[in-house]
C-alpha cells in the first residue's frame, strides 16, 4: 500500500464512522479529501508529516480527524467567506459539495494555515458522556453513603467535572438533575434504569490534562467547537451551554500528566468518597502510563476503607475491542470491578446491565 493509499483508507474509514454517527457532512467531506489524497491532492500535502504511517496509526493519531477539525476551523473563523457560505446551517445540513469546492481552493491558497491546525494533537470534550457516567456515579455515592470528592483524568476543558449540575432526559431510563439547569442532557436509554433515586453531593472536584483547554480564551474554544461535527447543531449547542457554565463556575484544569496527577495529588478523605475518573482517555495512552496509573490506582484502593473508599469509573473501549465502549466501576473496599453499561462513544444512547 503507497502512502497516498494509506492516507485515503483513513480518511474512508473516518468517513464511514461519521455515516454510522449521524454526521453525513462530514462523512461527504471526507470521502472527497480520500479521493482528493490518493492523487497526491493539496491533502496529501498537508498531512505529509504522516507520510509512510500505517493505517492504524493514522487512525491512532486522529489524523483524519485533524483534517476535518482545520475544515471548521476555517468556517467558524470566518476568515474565508467562501468556505463560511458554504457551511452547513439548520435547514441545510448537508452541503458537502460546495464545501469541498470552497475548502479545495482554500488549502491550495492557504495551506500553512492547514498545516498549523493538524500539527497540534485533537482535543474534544463531549459532553454527553456524562449521561454514560451517570449511573456509576449514583451507584457509587449510594453504596458508600458519602459526599463524594471528585478527580478527572484527560479533562480537556473540565466541562465533564459539572456533570452533577446538568440536567438528564434519559426517555425510559428517568430524569435527573435540576430542571432548570441551561445544560440539558437526552440519550437512548436501553435495558434497566439506572439508580436515578440517588443523590450525589460533590464536595470538592479536581481535574487534569496535558494540555488543557482554557474556557476564558475563545480561540481555545473554538478549537473545541472545530472537532464537533458541523452539522451536528445539537452537539454544537451543548458544548456552548457547557462551556458558558464552565466559565461561570469558574473550572480549573490542572496542566499535568495523568500519573503524576494522580500520584501527586490524589488522596484518600475520611468521610468523603473519592471518585477517579475518565472518558475515551485511556487508549491515547502508552502503555507504560497505562500500567502505572493501574499500580497507583491499585495502590490507593488497598488503603480505602469503609470511611475513605475509593471509586475508580471510567467508560472507555474494550481492550479487546476498541469499538465497543464500555462503563466499569471498581470500589474500594472490597475492589470489586463491574461492567455497568455499554455505549456509544459520543453518550448517544447507553445500555445499562441488569447486572449492575
Amino acid at each position: 500500500m503507497t502512502d497516498q493509499e494509506a492516507l485515503s483508507q483513513s480518511l474512508t474509514t473516518q468517513a464511514r464512522i461519521c455515516a454510522a454517527m449521524g454526521s453525513p457532512f462530514s462523512a461527504g467531506l471526507l470521502e472527497r479529501a480520500a479521493e482528493d489524497a490518493v492523487r497526491g491532492g493539496p491533502v496529501s500535502r498537508i498531512l505529509a508529516q504522516w507520510s509512510g504511517a500505517p493505517l492504524m496509526a493514522l487512525l491512532k493519531d486522529g489524523v483524519p480527524l485533524r483534517w476535518l477539525g482545520a475544515t471548521h476551523d476555517l468556517a467558524l473563523s470566518g476568515e474565508d467567506p467562501e468556505v463560511r457560505a458554504a457551511w452547513p446551517v439548520p435547514g441545510r445540513p448537508n452541503a458537502d459539495e460546495a464545501a469541498w469546492k470552497a475548502v479545495s481552493a482554500a488549502m491550495e491558497v492557504r495551506p500553512e494555515r492547514f498545516v498549523a491546525f493538524v500539527g497540534h494533537e485533537p482535543q474534544t470534550n463531549e459532553t454527553r458522556r456524562s449521561a454514560c457516567l451517570l449511573g456509576g456515579f449514583l451507584a457509587a455515592a449510594g453504596a458508600a453513603g458519602l459526599p463524594l470528592r471528585t478527580w478527572e483524568l484527560g479533562a480537556s476543558a473540565g466541562l465533564n467535572q459539572l456533570w452533577d449540575r446538568y440536567r438528564y432526559d434519559l426517555g425510559p431510563g428517568g430524569v435527573w438533575g435540576d430542571a432548570g439547569a441551561s445544560v440539558r442532557i437526552d440519550t437512548e436509554w436501553r435495558g434497566p434504569p439506572a439508580p436515578l433515586h440517588g443523590a450525589a453531593e460533590v464536595m470538592a472536584r479536581s481535574a487534569c490534562d496535558r494540555a488543557p483547554v482554557d474556557v476564558t480564551d475563545p480561540l481555545a474554544v473554538r478549537r473545541l467547537r472545530a472537532y464537533v461535527w458541523a452539522d451536528q447543531f445539537d452537539r454544537l449547542a451543548r458544548l456552548d451551554a457547557a462551556v458558558d457554565l464552565a466559565r461561570k463556575a469558574g473550572v480549573q484544569v490542572e496542566a499535568a500528566d495523568a500519573l503524576a496527577f494522580v500520584q501527586d495529588h490524589v488522596a484518600l478523605e475520611e468521610g468523603r468518597l473519592t471518585v477517579i475518573y475518565h472518558s475515551i482517555f485511556w487508549q491515547y495512552l502508552p502503555a507504560q502510563t497505562q500500567r502505572g496509573l493501574e499500580q497507583a490506582i491499585a495502590e490507593l484502593g488497598a488503603r480505602a476503607s469503609a470511611k475513605a473508599p475509593l471509586a475508580w469509573l471510567r467508560m472507555e473501549p474494550k481492550p479487546d475491542n476498541l469499538a465497543e465502549i464500555e462503563v466499569r466501576l471498581t470500589l474500594w473496599p472490597p475492589g470489586e470491578d463491574r461492567r455497568l453499561a455499554r455505549c456509544d462513544p459520543h453518550g448517544r444512547w447507553v445500555e445499562w446491565e441488569a447486572s449492575a
